[in-house]
C-alpha cells in the first residue's frame, strides 16, 4: 500500500478495506452521548464500522434520538449496575472475538481502563507496555506526525520507551510507512549525563542499531526543531537520516508529550486523532471535548490498525 500522508487519506483507506472485507465491529462502553452518536453515525454511514453499545438502554435511546439516529442500526447490551459493568461487557465483546475494537463512551476514563486491563477478559498482551499515540496532519507538512506517549505512560523507563516505540512503529506500518524515522526528544541534541532524557535517547538509538528495536530508524537525542526541520538540523551540523525528517516523535515523559500534542492542536492548522496501542486490539480513547470529526478519524485509524493486526 502507499504511504498515507493525511487523515483524509486514512479515512479513504478505511473505506477501501471495509468495502472489501466488511465493517469492523466496535464495542462502545457507556454509549449514551449525542455527540458520540454523531461520530458513530458518520462511521456507520461511511461503511467502516458497526457498533455494539453497552449502558442503560433508556439513556442510549435518548442519546440516539437527540442525534437523529435509529437505534435499530445498533446492537445494544442493556446494563445499568455500574460503569465498571458497562466497561467489562464492552471489553468482553472484544476479547471473545465478537468485536474488533474497544471504544470509550461517557464513562470515567479510570473505569474504561480497568476494563481494558481486567485479568480475566481484558486486552493486555503479555508483559508488553500499552501506550497511547496521537497522529497529526499539520498544514505545511507532506506526511503525518506520530506523538507518543502523551496520555498514558507518565515517566517511562528505557525498556518501556522501547515498547512505546515498537507500538508506534507497528501503527505507522499499518499506515503504509515502511521504515518510520523515530526521533527521541529532549531539550538538547547532545548526550548530557545530567539530563536523563538524553541518556535514554542514546540507549534507544543503540538498541535500534543492534536490532533490538526493528522496522524503523531510531536516533536521538533531538531537540524538537532539529527533529522536524531539515534547515535547523543543517545549521546545527546534525548528520542523521532522522534529523529534520522524523515521523514519530518520542516524548521523554507525559508532560512534554501532552504539551507537544496540545501545542499542535491549538497552535497549528491540523487534523488529529489517537489510539491506545500495544494491546490485543485497538482501543479508541476519545475525549468528550473531541469533535465528531476527530472521533471519526480515530475510528478510521482503529479500523485500519485492526485489519493490519489480522494479517
Amino acid at each position: 500500500m502507499e504511504q498515507l500522508r493525511s487523515l483524509s487519506a486514512l479515512l479513504d483507506y478505511a473505506k477501501q478495506i471495509t468495502a472489501e472485507k466488511g465493517p469492523k465491529c466496535i464495542a462502545v462502553a457507556k454509549a449514551d452521548d449525542p455527540g458520540l452518536f454523531e461520530a458513530m453515525e458518520d462511521a456507520r454511514k461511511a461503511g467502516i464500522a458497526r457498533f455494539t453499545l453497552t449502558g442503560e438502554r433508556a439513556k442510549i435511546e435518548a442519546a440516539a434520538k437527540a442525534a437523529g439516529a435509529d437505534l435499530a442500526d445498533y446492537n445494544v447490551i442493556d446494563c445499568s449496575a455500574s460503569e465498571a459493568e458497562m466497561a467489562i461487557k464492552a471489553v468482553t465483546e472484544v476479547s471473545s472475538g465478537k468485536a474488533d475494537i474497544y471504544m470509550k463512551g461517557q464513562l470515567h476514563t479510570a473505569n474504561f481502563l480497568r476494563g481494558m486491563l481486567n485479568k480475566e477478559v481484558g486486552l493486555r498482551r503479555g508483559k508488553n507496555t500499552i501506550s497511547h499515540c496521537f497522529f497529526h496532519h499539520i498544514k505545511g507538512y507532506d506526511h503525518l506526525f506520530f506523538v507518543t506517549d502523551a496520555a498514558f505512560n507518565m515517566y517511562p523507563d528505557v525498556a518501556q520507551k522501547a515498547d512505546i516505540i515498537r507500538n508506534s512503529v507497528q501503527l505507522a506500518h499499518s499506515f503504509g510507512i515502511e521504515c518510520p524515522k523515530v526521533a527521541c526528544l529532549a531539550a538538547v541534541e547532545e548526550v548530557n549525563p545530567d539530563m536523563p532524557a538524553t541518556i535514554d535517547a542514546a540507549a534507544l538509538t543503540a538498541m535500534n542499531n543492534r536490532k533490538q528495536i526493528k522496522g524503523c530508524i531510531v536516533d536521538g537525542p533531538f531537540a524538537l526543531d532539529n527533529a522536524v526541520s531539515e534547515k535547523s538540523a543543517q545549521i546545527k551540523g546534525i548528520d542523521s537520516p532522522v534529523a529534520g525528517k522524523a515521523d514519530i516523535l518520542l516524548a521523554p515523559d507525559i508532560e512534554a508529550g501532552n504539551a507537544l500534542f496540545k501545542a499542535i492542536v491549538y497552535f497549528s492548522e491540523n487534523e488529529t486523532a489517537g489510539l491506545i496501542i500495544g494491546a490485543a486490539a485497538p482501543i479508541v480513547l476519545t475525549s468528550r471535548a473531541d469533535s465528531p470529526r476527530t472521533k471519526l478519524l480515530s475510528v478510521a485509524a482503529a479500523v485500519v490498525f485492526a485489519d493490519s493486526l489480522k494479517k
